[in-house]
């Protein structure tokens, strides 16, 4: 005999089933899901503060679209979901290849959905510079949070974009939020000095490292460890706990040779190991210590708000960028432009200048 309730349970959660409530209370009409596969800005908004995640995947791939009309909607969704004030603890994570983040991130995860928390991750995986496509493997490497009713795993490939994340992964993390997340985890692709942009969309930024002090330091930083919040040793088990134990001690020294930082928090350098599930404790409480020091001290709420500018300016220079190579007079004579370039007639200085003229003329 079959469960009828279970039975129940499974269809709502699927988006051909779901038909949400408006904020009125009454049923959306006109919506035959089944037959209207472009959903509206409305069903995806109520089906997200609803919590289904069938519905706030589609929200992501309008927001990830480069499609004007996939835009327009996107930011209808995205401007209503900005109204749900939330507690979230919004964490970058970043670290060399090979370093285990895919592994810290799921036994990270895990532990934080044993706490009741619910975890979202956005996995950014890297673009190649030829094909321009992505693995999208990080469900694959995270299995047991994947299937994990309390967290979310979006891959997302970073195309070009700044420090290895998607355009559009600030949208993205309020539409997580708005979904009942409240703690998002933004994985990067690798070290860089451009890891900064990451930085500059969480509250927290950690930097996970290899034992052994001697390579770790060839491939120290400034940039990278100098807006880190903590630096924490991945790998600290067995053979490799005396080399991850000197590493501890180097970095420690290494950071308490930059200025103090606005926060007022020392960054801190932790052991564990993501394989053995040893030290994951440790690194949430640093976590809390920071977030308890930067909320009494007013910086959490006052950097959220500098990086909210900060995006602001970014977003229109990309906005402006895209303008610039979509516009029809430039794409026209764009092929002109360059052959003379090419055959050393003109100056790369005079092309761009003439290529800007056509554009704020057709502008």
């Amino acid at each position: 005999m079959k469960n009828k309730t279970t039975n129940k349970q499974d269809k709502s959660h699927h988006a051909d089933n779901y038909m949400p409530k408006s904020s009125t209370g009454g049923i959306l009409k006109n919506y035959i899901v089944k037959k209207s596969p472009a959903l509206s800005a409305d069903f995806l908004y109520e089906g997200i503060i609803r919590g289904n995640i069938t519905l706030l995947s589609q929200a992501i791939t309008l927001v990830e679209s480069n499609q004007k009309k996939h835009k327009a909607k996107a930011s209808k969704i995205v401007t209503r979901c900005l109204q749900h004030k939330t507690s979230s603890v919004r964490i970058g994570i970043t670290g060399v290849p090979g370093v285990g983040k895919s592994t810290f991130i799921e036994a990270f995860g895990m532990y934080l959905t044993e706490l009741g928390n619910k975890v979202a991750v956005l996995a950014v995986d890297p673009s190649s510079g030829v094909r321009k496509g992505s693995i999208l493997a990080d469900k694959t490497r995270m299995e047991h949070l994947g299937n994990n009713p309390r967290a979310y795993i979006r891959p997302t490939a970073a195309g070009s974009s700044l420090g290895g994340v998607a355009n559009n992964t600030r949208e993205t993390i309020t539409l997580c939020e708005a979904a009942g997340f409240n703690i998002i985890l933004v994985e990067t692709v690798g070290v860089g000095q451009s890891e900064t942009a990451v930085h500059a969309m969480v509250d927290f930024f950690l930097l996970l490292q290899l034992p052994g002090a001697g390579d770790e330091l060839q491939g120290i930083k400034r940039g990278i460890t100098e807006i880190a919040d903590a630096i924490v040793i991945n790998k600290a088990d067995g053979d490799l706990m005396p080399k991850a134990k000197l590493a501890k001690v180097i970095f420690n020294r290494v950071l308490h040779l930059y200025p103090p930082k606005q926060s007022d928090w020392q960054p801190k350098v932790l052991l564990c190991s993501a394989l053995e599930k040893s030290g994951i404790g440790a690194v949430w409480k640093m976590i809390n210590d920071f977030l308890k020091i930067t909320k009494e001290n007013g910086y959490f709420d006052k950097n959220r708000i500098s990086q909210n500018k900060y995006w602001l300016k970014e977003t229109v220079d990309e906005e402006l960028k895209t303008a610039f190579y979509e516009n029809p007079e430039v794409k026209k004579n764009w092929p002109v432009i360059a052959d003379a370039l090419s055959k050393n007639k003109i100056t790369s200085y005079e092309a761009a200048r003439q290529l800007m003229q056509l554009y704020e003329k057709k502008s």
